[in-house]
């Protein structure tokens, strides 16, 4: 099994569920023919970017490694 998580953190998950769920609206909405759902929905997938962003940041997130596996294992 690998050590990466691959974007399996808290983060990644709120942001695309969120951005998810804005893309079904504006879909649903452009349908409908109702601009201000559209845009609704599509607040709702750039408020998904912000809120796994702001999770990242908070250490929800996938820390970044100083160095990539292949480096390593050259040094080695």
């Amino acid at each position: 099994m690998s050590s990466t998580s691959h974007g399996h953190t808290p983060a990644a998950w709120a942001g695309v569920i969120i951005a998810f769920i804005g893309f079904c609206a504006a879909g649903a909405f452009m349908v409908m023919d109702s601009p201000v759902g559209f845009w609704v929905g599509i607040g709702l997938i750039l408020l998904g970017a912000i809120v796994g962003g702001i999770l990242r940041m908070a250490g929800f997130g996938k820390t970044k490694r100083s160095s990539t596996p292949r480096q390593v294992a050259s040094q080695s």
